[in-house]
């Protein structure tokens, strides 16, 4: 895990910008820093590295390709490149390697299969720069599912790139203005999608993509290499044909095959526990694959309805793990606030961001590379939400959208809108389909779209899936969630909090196979009866009780309402939404943050938007102290 970073025509002090560009993102690659400019000075990489495979000189970067041709910088980890690497040997394209690093195997691979077929081959997560040098054109990669970040743009005419935004806005003369569009997406959802950033003229590269860009640097293009849209599409039009048992034995399969090539690192590896059944499964399968005893973390609450760490400790028994835990206090959780800003470098608000930076620092004095359970929701049917989208779809999707929109009109501007359950229905039944329901679901209050100022029209990645593309409700809202929340909340939190203390972590479910696999399932064998992640459940009773896991599922979450009528959190809070402050930067509507701060405080009713509102503000009063 490091950072990358560079940019391309930046003649004057390019040396002087590197560093403070390599600088910036320090957190993320504490354990050595490298520079490489090309001989013009036209193309310039950064590096920060923390060292996982390979700890000699051998891996470190800025690397460049045995016959000279290429440079590279890369973020992430190849997880099959000892089966490259005996590829590459036994066809007698390299004859033998400097080092043990993935990046070197991977570089030569770019050179000897071409970058497209090299990449194929890969099974990981990365963001990398590749520059070749006879035919004066760089590239830059991103991971299938989008784990690894990757920000490129324009500052001062000049094309530049990052893992971190905050290691591109403190460059010199950086001037962008704060993109006014995305806010909208935003404050609905709390956090910027893909390909967008709080930037103009900055963006992220989206999952899966390769954007090339020739001299004289100036106009970028991007292909995708790898679609998750592809995938889910195929594996619904080619089922698994096998029983429901043969499917759990195929994931398990799948599964410890995955595991047993991430837990491969010349470092310390251990795994977030937090007793669900995402992050059971990972720990219980490392386990069944280690000699001796993995180490396994998490943290707890002091808010019995919040807290999972008595649930953890037991599973962590009997699956005989060396288990740590921390219970975390309001104090600890204000002492994050702080920092949050620097963290994610843009506008991010999953409060959840607070307890999984706080297990991620207890983590890494213990390790430093830790699995993660994440995607299991997003891929075998997790969420009550889905199951909750497909019934409201159900019974709207005889009647013809002709005759429901005028209806929905019709309760949208009657009174009756006045009450919170005949505004929520009046916006359902103008849906168009089950993915119109999903994003409908969550603009039904007007004070949320006074903050957000809906134009009508729905978020960027949602508008790329046709009606109908899957024929089952269910996996289009699971697929709406892997095109966006999943990379764009769940993936941006888990790395910027683990790489803010130089904590590398890496996801399993999310291994191509899997994946692939995953979409291949039918619904039957994710979701029956109110109950989600059947098949991975079955993989993971073999190792745990039933009854142990039959919990209701509390989440990764915190009491931040309750913590916000706290003295001194509302103190912070009210600066934040000072009403000169927001007048004099003249993009939130003071009248209206006030009548939802009010609300919160005097009558005790908590949206969302709150904390949204209050990590914009933190982020715009971070942003001003340092210019």
């Amino acid at each position: 895990m490091c950072g990358i970073a560079g940019f391309c025509n930046w003649k004057r002090d390019w040396e002087k910008n590197i560093r403070k560009m390599n600088e910036r993102m320090r957190h993320r690659g504490p354990d050595a820093s490298g520079i490489w400019a090309s001989e013009d000075g036209d193309v310039v990489l950064g590096h920060q590295r923390l060292s996982i495979v390979d700890l000699s000189e051998n891996g470190a970067q800025p690397m460049q390709s045995h016959s000279g041709r290429f440079e590279m910088v890369f973020n992430g980890e190849i997880y099959n490149y000892r089966e490259i690497a005996k590829r590459l040997i036994e066809e007698k394209k390299v004859d033998r390697f400097r080092g043990t690093s993935d990046t070197e195997v991977l570089l030569e691979a770019m050179e000897h299969m071409g970058i497209e077929e090299a990449i194929a081959l890969c099974k990981g997560m990365f963001a990398i720069a590749l520059y070749d040098k006879k035919e004066r054109r760089l590239y830059l990669l991103r991971d299938r599912i989008g784990e690894k970040p990757l920000y490129y743009g324009f500052v001062n005419g000049c094309f530049v790139f990052g893992s971190d935004i905050g290691s591109i806005s403190v460059l010199d003369g950086f001037r962008n203005e704060i993109n006014r569009d995305v806010l909208d997406i935003y404050f609905v959802h709390g956090y910027i999608p893909a390909p967008y950033s709080i930037y103009e003229d900055i963006w992220k590269l989206e999952p899966g993509c390769i954007l090339t860009l020739e001299a004289p640097f100036a106009k970028p293009s991007v292909k995708t290499f790898w679609s998750v849209m592809e995938a889910a599409k195929k594996g619904q039009e080619n089922l698994f044909a096998g029983s429901r048992e043969e499917a759990a034995e195929e994931l398990e399969r799948l599964l410890k095959a995955s595991i047993r090539d991430q837990m491969a690192a010349d470092v310390p590896v251990g795994a977030f526990l937090s007793a669900g059944i995402d992050s059971s499964t990972i720990v219980a399968l490392m386990q069944s694959l280690n000699h001796g005893k993995v180490k396994s973390f998490t943290i707890g609450m002091g808010e019995k309805e919040y807290n999972e760490a008595e649930a953890a400790r037991e599973i962590a028994k009997v699956l005989g793990t060396e288990h740590t835990e921390l219970y975390i206090t309001e104090a600890d959780a204000k002492a994050v606030i702080p920092k949050l800003p620097f963290m994610f470098g843009e506008p991010f608000a999953d409060s959840s961001q607070i307890p999984t930076y706080l297990v991620s620092k207890m983590t890494r004095e213990h390790v430093t590379v830790s699995l993660s359970g994440d995607g299991g929701d997003e891929l075998f049917c997790g969420y009550t939400s889905y199951a909750s989208v497909s019934r409201i779809w159900g019974k709207m999707k005889n009647v013809p959208y002709f005759l429901r929109k005028p209806c929905s009109e019709l309760v949208l501007h009657s009174p009756l809108v006045k009450k919170e359950l005949f505004r929520i229905k009046g916006k359902l039944l103008g849906a168009r389909d089950p993915s119109d329901i999903y994003v409908q679901s969550r603009l039904t209050d007007p004070l949320t779209m006074d903050i957000a100022r809906e134009h009508g029209n729905l978020p960027y990645k949602y508008t790329q899936m046709p009606a109908g593309y899957l024929e089952e409700t269910n996996h289009t809202i699971m697929l709406m969630d892997m095109l966006m929340y999943h990379p764009d909340d769940i993936l941006v939190k888990v790395d910027r909090t683990a790489m803010a203390v130089s904590l590398e972590t890496r996801v399993p479910m999310l291994d191509k196979d899997v994946v692939e696999f995953a979409w291949s399932l039918p619904l039957e064998y994710k979701r029956q009866d109110g109950t989600g992640k059947l098949v991975l459940r079955d993989v993971l009773y073999k190792y745990v009780p039933k009854e142990l896991m039959d919990r209701p599922k509390k989440g990764f979450s915190i009491p931040i309402a309750k913590w916000l009528m706290e003295p001194s959190l509302r103190a912070w809070a009210e600066t934040l939404i000072d009403r000169r402050t927001l007048e004099t930067q003249g993009i939130l509507n003071p009248d209206t943050v006030w009548k939802i701060w009010k609300d919160f405080v005097e009558n005790g009713v908590w949206r969302i938007q709150i904390w949204y509102i209050l990590m914009f503000q933190a982020w715009m009063a971070d942003r001003a102290a340092v210019r």
